[in-house]
C-alpha cells in the first residue's frame, strides 16, 4: 500500500471511525459519504465503540503473500454494537476457541510490513475476546 493511501485510512484503521447519517441516523462503516440506508449524503464522522460479536468466522491456513507469517489465523465477520458488520482478523484467541456470538473488542495491531525490514509497518484494527486477560 502506498503511504498517502495509508494516511488517508488512518482514522478508519486506528480508531474505527465511520460516519452517521444525519437523515436516518444509520451508522456507516467503512465511511462512504452516501448512506446505504436512505441514499442521502452522510459525512458526519462517528467513532464506533469497538465492541461487537462474532457473526461468522473461518480459519485461514494458506495465507496470501505478505500474511503467510501469521498463518493459521482466524478471520471473522464482526457485528458491531452500533449495527454495521465488518471483516477483521481475530487475535489473542486460539483458532479452535472461537464461537459465533462471542463478544469481541477492537484493538490496534501490526498487520504486516510493506517491503523489506526498512519498509512501512502497517497497523490496523483486529478484534480480541472482550475481557481478555494476557498470560503472565
Amino acid at each position: 500500500m502506498e503511504i498517502p493511501r495509508h494516511w488517508r485510512l488512518k482514522k478508519q484503521r486506528y480508531g474505527l471511525v465511520g460516519e452517521v447519517c444525519p437523515h436516518c441516523d444509520a451508522k456507516i462503516f467503512p465511511p462512504r459519504d452516501v448512506c446505504p440506508n436512505c441514499g442521502d449524503e452522510a459525512k458526519d464522522l462517528y467513532t464506533f465503540s469497538g465492541k461487537g460479536e462474532v457473526y461468522s468466522f473461518t480459519t485461514v491456513y494458506e495465507a496470501p503473500a505478505g500474511y503467510d507469517a501469521n498463518a493459521p489465523y482466524t478471520v471473522a465477520l464482526v457485528k458491531l454494537e452500533e449495527g454495521p458488520m465488518l471483516t477483521a482478523q481475530l487475535t489473542d484467541v486460539d483458532n479452535g476457541k472461537v464461537e459465533i456470538g462471542m463478544p469481541v473488542e477492537m484493538v490496534t495491531r501490526k498487520m504486516r510490513n510493506d517491503g523489506d525490514e526498512r519498509g512501512l509497518i502497517v497497523y490496523g484494527y483486529k478484534f480480541r475476546p472482550q475481557n481478555f486477560v494476557p498470560a503472565k
